[in-house]
C-alpha cells in the first residue's frame, strides 16, 4: 500500500494533492476513518514531504480541505440519519466508545471537537456525534476549522523527520545522527498511537495494561520523544537537518 501511495503521489502534482485530500477525507469520514490506519498514511505522506517528493504547503491545504469535507459530511450524517446510525451493527459493537464520545462532547463541546481531531478513534466519530446531539453549527464549525487546519502538519511531522533523515548525506557522524533522528521519530509516532489506544480502551483493572497505566506510558513515551528531539538541537549535524527543513518550508 505504501509503495502504491508513493508511486501515485510522485506521478504528478495534481495527483499528489488529490491523494492527500482523499486520505484526509476518508480519515475524517464517519465510521470509515475507524477502519483506516490514519497515522501510517499521514506519516507516509510526511516522509514524501521530507524527501522533497511532495510540496509541504499544497499538501497542508489539500489535507485541510479533505478534513473539512469529511467532518462536515459526518456532521450532517449524524444530524439527519441519527436513528439509522444507532441501528448499525458496527456502532453497536463500539457502543462504549460512542457513549464516551457523546458524554465528553455534551460536557465540553469546543475542547472535544478540537482535541478529538488528533485522537485516532474519535477523529471520525466526534463530527458525527455532534450532529447526532444536534450541536448548533456555530459551536461546531470554529473548533472544527482550527482542528482541521492544525491536524495535517502535526500528523505529517514524524514522517517529515524520517524523510529528512533519509536525505542527510552519508558519513560516520551523520549516520549516528540519522539513527537517533529516526528512532526519535518512531518514538513520537508510538506515543501518538498509544494515546489513541488509551482513549479507546475501556476501564479494565483485570489486565496488566489498565487504562491508567496505558495513559501514563503514552505520556512518558511522548515526553521522552519530544525531549530527545529538543536535545538533538545541540548535535553538529542538526545544521544539515535545519537547512533541509527550511528548504521544505520555503515558499
Amino acid at each position: 500500500m505504501d509503495a502504491w501511495l508513493t508511486s501515485v503521489v510522485t506521478y504528478s502534482f495534481a495527483c499528489s494533492l488529490l491523494i492527500v485530500g482523499i486520505v484526509s477525507f476518508l480519515e475524517s469520514l464517519a465510521l470509515v476513518g475507524l477502519l483506516l490506519p490514519g497515522v501510517i498514511f499521514m506519516t507516509t505522506l510526511g516522509t514524501l514531504i521530507g524527501e522533497s517528493k511532495l510540496s509541504f504547503y499544497p499538501a497542508w491545504m489539500a489535507g485541510t480541505v479533505g478534513c473539512l469535507f469529511g467532518d462536515w459530511i459526518s456532521y450532517y450524517l449524524g444530524l439527519y440519519f441519527n436513528n439509522w446510525l444507532h441501528n448499525l451493527n458496527f456502532l453497536k459493537k463500539n457502543q462504549i466508545l460512542l457513549e464516551k464520545t457523546k458524554f465528553v462532547l455534551s460536557k465540553h463541546s469546543l475542547i472535544t471537537i478540537l482535541i478529538g481531531r488528533f485522537i485516532g478513534p474519535t477523529r471520525p466519530l466526534v463530527p458525527m456525534v455532534a450532529g447526532m446531539l444536534k450541536l448548533p453549527l456555530k459551536k461546531f464549525i470554529i473548533p472544527n476549522i482550527i482542528g482541521c487546519f492544525l491536524w495535517p502538519p502535526i500528523y505529517f511531522f514524524p514522517g517529515i523527520v524520517t524523510g529528512i533523515a533519509i536525505n542527510i548525506p552519508d558519513n560516520s557522524e551523520n549516520d549516528y545522527f540519522k539513527w537517533f533522528l529516526l528512532s526519535i521519530s518512531l518514538i513520537i509516532w508510538l506515543g501518538v498511537w498509544l494515546v489513541s489506544k488509551w482513549w479507546k480502551k475501556n476501564q479494565d483493572n483485570t489486565s496488566f495494561f489498565t487504562k491508567r497505566k496505558l495513559g501514563w506510558i503514552s505520556i512518558i513515551i511522548l515526553t521522552f520523544g519530544l525531549t530527545s528531539l529538543i536535545a538533538m538541537q545541540f548535535h553538529p549535524a542538526m545544521l544539515i537537518f535545519k537547512n533541509i527543513f527550511a528548504r521544505i518550508l520555503k515558499l
